[in-house]
């Protein structure tokens, strides 16, 4: 019985065995994980490294792919047809596991044989049909014809943890009609991380983007990143490195880039710009560079001279208010006349 964490492992294998066909001049003749290959059988002028075809939508190709066993046991392995994508934390090539749904070359083609044992130092060829449905898009799928071992590699037994080995031979097909080639930077953004003292360490920005193939076709893209700060001053211009090689059709990645020696008192922005097959594509993002013991400073200095401030304006227009008229005192009753005595008769 199948365990379910060897599943997990898979995807990490198949990515492993694929991308070996780009590091060395040898693993371009076949996918190869030092136990067993799969290739293209060779064509009549050489050995092909990848399966490279084009058909009509609702038309079929057949061709044959070749699995080798260079061990000295039987390989007995599981083949199919598989999905690729570039995967999320760095674009790199991967094809979809044997349960995934397939949408693409993984749905479209059928070897003869779905299960194949390759004796010890010795091949086997597996003829297959690819048939490209009516209402495929025209463009670029891309996938793998994969022979995956079924057992399950658990090492030396110390940890609880098995394995799934996959070899897949990429299968690079094209749908006859108009080819669109386009490309996207979106969601950029830009988080710091200075010193706190001024000049007291180095200053890291770390600019993130989404790459976006929004065509139909393999793109090998290109990505530049400039930065401006005040009155337009250059602060940063390079070509970025870490970009996939392959961005299939519809593909988005999540990239990031560290800028090193970023200021760290700035106002400005940071440009991304991405150049594939006569297609150009920008994007940016502003950023402004405080050191948060200035921040702090500028922050405790603003709140003390608000206060100040408003202290100042209200005892200025105390002072300078007109005091309010005073109410008339009220008349003081009379005194009243003493009586004037008569002179007495003189007897």
């Amino acid at each position: 019985m199948r365990k379910p964490y060897a599943l997990l492992a898979l995807p990490m294998m198949l990515l492993a065995a694929l991308g070996t066909s780009l590091l060395t001049a040898a693993s371009a003749r076949a996918a190869d994980n030092g136990s067993w290959s799969v290739f293209p059988i060779a064509s009549a002028v050489a050995q092909r490294p990848y399966f490279y075809l084009s058909a009509d939508p609702g038309t079929a190709v057949e061709d044959k792919v070749t699995v080798a066993n260079k061990t000295g046991g039987p390989l007995t392995f599981r083949l199919y047809a598989a999905d690729a994508y570039n995967t999320a934390r760095d674009g790199g090539f991967a094809v979809r596991t044997l349960h995934e749904r397939q949408r693409g070359v993984g749905a479209w083609a059928r070897p003869v044989k779905s299960r194949v044992t390759v004796p010890p130092h010795r091949s086997v060829t597996v003829p297959f049909t690819l048939r490209v449905p009516e209402g495929a898009e025209p463009g670029d799928h891309v996938g793998a014809l994969v022979a995956l071992d079924e057992r399950i590699d658990t090492g030396d037994g110390s940890l609880a943890l098995g394995v799934q080995r996959a070899v897949g031979a990429r299968v690079y097909l094209r749908v006859n009609g108009p080819a669109v080639a386009a490309i996207a930077v979106e969601r950029v953004r830009a988080s710091d991380h200075r010193p706190l003292v001024p000049g007291l360490g180095d200053s890291t920005t770390t600019i993130s983007y989404t790459l976006h193939n929004t065509g139909n076709v393999t793109l090998d893209p290109r990505v530049e990143i400039r930065a401006r700060g005040l009155f337009g001053r250059t602060l940063l211009a390079r070509d970025l490195n870490r970009i996939p090689s392959e961005l299939l059709p519809g593909q988005r990645v999540r990239l990031t880039e560290p800028w090193h020696g970023a200021p760290q008192l700035d106002w400005g922005d940071i440009t991304l710009t991405a150049y594939a097959k006569d297609t150009r594509e920008s994007a940016s993002v502003s950023f402004f560079a405080l050191p948060w013991l200035t921040a702090g400073v500028v922050v405790v200095f603003g709140a003390v001279g608000s206060v100040l401030g408003v202290r100042w304006f209200r005892a200025r227009r105390d002072r300078a208010r007109p005091s309010g008229p005073v109410p008339p005192s009220p008349p003081e009753a009379p005194t009243p006349s003493r009586p004037r005595s008569s002179p007495s008769a003189r007897p």
